[in-house]
């Protein structure tokens, strides 16, 4: 009886400890869970190993573990890296597999894994498995755990959500399923909100949302999302107030302080977000994690300066978190500060494991070497041309005495020492760009899927560089690859032109022409090509090329004036050299009637022709005729004076103001085309295909402006001299 008695007394103590124990458990998931969705993720893990290791056999432990580690790496995806972050979510799922097979949600967190690796057909697979362990039902009220199988539905569909892309065709019959089966389960309607959003349905997400605050009163997600809603239409005002429902509904809700920080800072009102980023790390008790998402925020603002500031203080609290160097190395790259950036990436690739790695870093360490030595071949020309004045200098000092040859003595150690300098950055340059490509290779093949777009820009930097060759091999691949539209056989054409390896550019304009043959530009450059491997029209392939791009050209004149035009000039001027007089004046009486832009230039280059021809009269007249469009042109006006002159002079001789002089690109081929203005004047002349120029200028000129397309201008300062050569840089 005693016996009796003591186990009827000791079972309400016994039913006491079992539920108490039930609660628990059920309390300390909800906190791990309430971790995860404040974004407290190295908290939550805590918790979840902590219920894992008194509780080994719960599956579900193991699901929501791996859905933190998932939420972790979506929170910062630029620290974190995707393979590795795979990798540990698809560990936990596994183990959770072991703990109990029959249960659904660690198959759909495998398939939402190998989604994520781009392997359809083994999430396809996962997601089929996980819906084989829901049992059957003929009507949806047999359903003996509702919410738990319809919550499984709506993960199944949350699975085929990736990189913010979804198929509704696949996820949404599940969450029609999963609203059939429990019409009031919140986070069903949270997972039916979030892909309506994927596919711009503002106004289905925010009714799913709505509903999903419906049955779950006390939850402040709903609002959050249904916020970001109207940040994503940059309508900023209307979203606060719905910030602030979830504030007011939990405010300890440390995401809705990080988002109101985040969208002042986008209404530049940075006060008020410091106001609320201070709150969100408040709450998040100052961790590092979330400072780290604080400072993600502060980059996704634009706010670079803070960014490295708060990175630097979270390398005084703890320096091993190697990859913070990433952020801050972007964030220099940003700010225009390439030397500190590459200092950061130095240290992220020197520490960083490399299966750590993601292929941003190497996009932007490409970037950043690229953008520090952006003004390489200016360098070069810059050491050029001080070995060549330390070369005369050191002639003439030769013939020197006295204080004269130490002065300059002087000056040749000085700028010795300047050539020796620009000689050691050029090196370096030499080192940080060859760098930089192999960077380009790394992210161009990163995980074996080839990026055309990052290869295209590999070839415009070494474009940018004057490494011709370079480029043109780089872009020659997408043309092999396929890629090839117009723009490409251009870039591809032109780069060879430049690097002088004609053959091979006309083999590309040739081939553009033939793909594309209503496009002027493969005339075009066909001509220029032909006009470049034989400049003197010796050989006579120039000639027909301009003749054919006129012919093709004359479909539309107006359109395509400007190619009509520069066809014009060269033939024109061909047969002018080759004292065809009827012909080049019959070009250029058509160059006139082009278009009154052009009538300047017509008549300017009938002068010239009259003038070679020693019609003098005829050539003022033409003068004559540019002044009755033009009165103040002081290019004809001159003419006219010298004319004047040699008609008065038995002995021609040269007008006193008359310049001369030969333009050339950085590699001494002449610039035909180029313009030499007198500044301040219309006084103008224009170079031939030899790049030579002649004509007077008017009295008192001060500098000239010479300028080509393609190429920067420069302003040359008028003296004595009357010959004036100039380099032009592209």
């Amino acid at each position: 009886m005693i016996k009796r008695s003591l186990k009827l007394a000791l079972l309400p103590t016994a039913v006491f400890c079992m539920v108490f124990g039930t609660g628990l458990r059920a309390q300390s998931l909800d906190e791990a869970r309430t971790s995860t969705k404040n974004e407290q993720y190295d908290k939550a893990e805590e918790l979840f190993q902590q219920l894992i290791k008194n509780e080994p056999s719960n599956s579900t432990y193991y699901f929501y573990y791996g859905e933190n580690k998932l939420l972790d790496y979506f929170a910062d995806t630029i620290s974190n890296s995707l393979n590795i972050a795979m990798r540990d979510a698809a560990e936990v799922f596994n183990k959770g597999i072991e703990a109990n097979p029959a249960d659904p949600l660690n198959y759909v967190g495998l398939a939402r894994v190998a989604f994520y690796n781009t392997e359809e057909a083994k999430a396809d697979e996962l997601r089929v498995k996980a819906r084989s362990l829901l049992p059957t039902y003929k009507k949806v009220t047999k359903i003996k755990e509702p919410k738990s199988y319809a919550f499984t539905l709506a993960k199944i569909a949350e699975s085929y959500i990736r990189f913010e892309q979804v198929d509704t065709s696949k996820a949404l019959p599940f969450i029609r399923e999963a609203i059939s089966i429990d019409p009031r389960n919140s986070e069903v309607y949270l997972i039916a909100g979030d892909i309506y959003i994927l596919v711009n349905d503002g106004s289905k997400a925010i009714k799913n949302y709505n509903l999903a605050q419906d049955w779950d009163l006390q939850s402040p997600t709903a609002n959050m999302k249904i916020g970001s809603i109207y940040v994503k239409g940059r309508n900023l005002m209307a979203a606060i107030p719905y910030y602030e429902q979830a504030i007011a509904l939990d405010q300890n809700y440390a995401p809705a302080y990080r988002e109101l920080g985040q969208l002042y800072s986008m209404a530049g009102r940075f006060n008020d977000s410091k106001k609320f980023f201070e709150k969100y790390l408040e709450l998040t008790q100052g961790n590092i994690p979330a400072k780290i998402r604080y400072v993600n925020a502060l980059f996704y603002a634009r706010e670079y300066e803070e960014v490295i500031k708060n990175v630097e203080e979270i390398f005084a609290i703890d320096n091993s978190r190697t990859y913070m160097n990433r952020i801050a190395g972007y964030s220099a790259y940003e700010e225009g500060n390439f030397q500190l950036a590459k200092q950061y990436m130095d240290r992220l690739f020197a520490n960083l494991d490399a299966d750590r790695l993601i292929k941003k870093d190497f996009i932007y360490y490409a970037r950043i070497l690229a953008r520090k030595n952006q003004n390489y071949y200016k360098m070069l020309i810059d050491a050029d041309n001080d070995a060549g004045e330390l070369s005369k200098l050191q002639a003439r000092s030769a013939t020197l005495k006295g204080a004269a040859r130490e002065k300059a003595l002087a000056d040749i150690d000085t700028l010795k020492a300047k050539v020796e300098s620009a000689r050691a950055q050029i090196k370096e340059a030499e080192s940080e760009l060859a760098d930089a490509f192999t960077a380009y290779d790394r992210a161009i093949n990163f995980e074996n899927k080839e990026d055309l777009n990052l290869l295209y820009e590999k070839g415009t930097v070494q474009y940018a560089a004057h490494m011709y060759a370079d480029a043109a091999s780089t872009w020659s691949q997408l043309l092999e690859k396929g890629r090839d539209s117009e723009n490409d056989y251009l870039q591809v054409g032109r780069a060879f032109y430049q690097d002088k390896a004609y053959d091979k550019a006309d083999e590309i304009f040739t081939k553009m022409a033939e793909k594309y043959p209503d496009n002027l530009q493969a005339y075009l450059w066909m001509a220029n090509t032909a006009a470049a491997k034989d400049p003197d029209s010796e050989l006579g392939i120039a000639r027909p090329r301009f003749q054919a791009l006129v012919r093709k050209a004359a479909v539309d004149s107006v359109k395509n004036v400007k190619e009509i035009y520069d066809a014009l000039r060269f033939l024109g001027y061909e047969a002018l050299q080759s004292k065809r007089y009827d012909e080049a004046r019959a070009y250029y009486n058509r160059m006139m009637n082009l278009s009154p832009d052009y009538r300047i230039r017509a008549h300017s280059s009938l002068s010239t022709m009259y003038m070679t021809m020693g019609e003098y009269q005829k050539a003022v007249e033409e003068n004559n005729k540019i002044l009755a469009i033009e009165p103040g042109n002081e290019a004809a006006k001159s003419a006219i004076q010298y004319i004047s002159q040699l008609q008065r002079s038995a002995q021609p001789k040269a007008h006193p103001n008359e310049i001369t002089g030969v333009i050339s690109d950085s590699s001494g081929e002449p610039i035909a085309g180029a313009s030499v203005r007198v500044k301040d004047t219309a006084a103008e002349a224009w170079t031939n295909a030899r790049g030579e120029y002649k004509f007077v200028m008017p009295e008192a000129s001060e500098a000239l402006i010479i300028s080509a397309k393609g190429y920067r201008s420069i302003e040359i300062p008028v003296t004595k001299r009357r010959t004036y050569n100039a380099t032009l840089e592209k």
